[in-house]
């Protein structure tokens, strides 16, 4: 059978002011998606409970058990729906197309009354401003079809290296998995060493949540598509606890930059993208940076990688 090249070896273009409106769309979407897969599950360290993944068309939550029964909720970035899939009643379908947050809030919580699913969720944004309540956000939110295709055949691939990343450390890591507070595919590492207590920060979120978070020492790493402050998708790694050691580590490629603002090192999704070869020069990224992390925080490397 012939292989499709366009699912195989391309990665797409991604310009954020042509998708910024899709962009902002979408994060609201998956907030909403992402609280109520948080409320629905049972607890798991660092919060890992409540994020999505990444689907053959788009995000999901997975399977999620709720009364003596399975549902899932999937956006699909091929054919441009919302599924709620369930074991226990039929799938149900949600167009996905330019509404107001609060018609998708509204929509998608009479499917899942209409499929038994009886949920509440906390009704505003987390680690975004300004977090307007889904509810009452009613101006119109653009959706452009081929824009949130691209973002997600983006991710898509960002996944498949950070799969095969993640498969050389034998230590405790995170599955990859989609963050819905500020929208970011990423990976962590841990040494398996507690942590100073985390000092919070990010814009409507919890302390004790980040706290336990950063309960213990890691070395993480992700794809963010942007925002409009910072318009421009980039791979991002940081170490927790950071140090002084590591902001000065050479890390690969060389268009990768550490921003002492920010306290990680960066490389525009542009430069893998255009890339002779985008696999290898992530791959060199997330190594780097980690061994940077691992080095300078003097974890135990021979215990934890394959």
């Amino acid at each position: 059978m012939k292989q499709n090249k366009s699912l195989s070896t391309e990665w797409p273009v991604l310009d954020f002011a042509a998708m910024q409106g899709t962009i902002e769309t979408m994060h609201q979407w998956i907030q909403i998606i992402g609280k109520i897969r948080l409320k629905t599950m049972p607890w798991q360290n660092h919060s890992w409970h409540c994020t999505l993944y990444l689907s053959p068309v788009g995000y999901t939550t997975n399977a999620i058990c709720f009364g003596g029964g399975i549902f899932e909720i999937e956006l699909d970035f091929v054919h441009h729906q919302l599924h709620l899939k369930c074991s226990n009643a039929e799938t149900q379908h949600l167009p996905l197309q330019t509404m107001s947050v609060a018609d998708f809030y509204n929509s998608l919580f009479e499917k899942l009354a209409a499929s038994g699913i009886d949920v509440e969720i906390h009704g505003s944004p987390n680690e975004m401003e300004p977090a307007i309540p889904f509810a009452k956000n009613t101006a119109s939110s653009a959706y452009a079809p081929e824009a949130a295709n691209l973002l997600w055949k983006a991710m898509l691939k960002s996944n498949g290296v950070f799969n095969t990343f993640r498969s050389g450390f034998i230590g405790k890591s995170s599955p990859v998995h989609l963050f819905w507070g500020a929208f970011d595919l990423a990976v962590t590492r841990f040494s398996g060493r507690p942590a100073p207590l985390h000092q919070g920060g990010a814009p409507n979120m919890p302390l004790d949540v980040m706290q336990e978070a950063y309960s213990h020492e890691v070395s993480s790493a992700g794809f963010w598509p942007g925002s409009k402050d910072s318009p421009m998708a980039v791979y991002y790694a940081y170490a927790y606890p950071g140090n002084e050691a590591y902001a000065k580590q050479k890390v690969l490629p060389e268009q990768a930059f550490y921003s002492p603002e920010m306290g990680e090192f960066f490389l525009k999704y542009e430069d893998v993208q255009s890339s002779s070869d985008p696999e290898k020069t992530l791959i060199n990224f997330l190594q780097t940076t980690y061994e940077a992390a691992a080095n300078t925080s003097g974890w135990d490397r021979k215990a934890l990688e394959r």
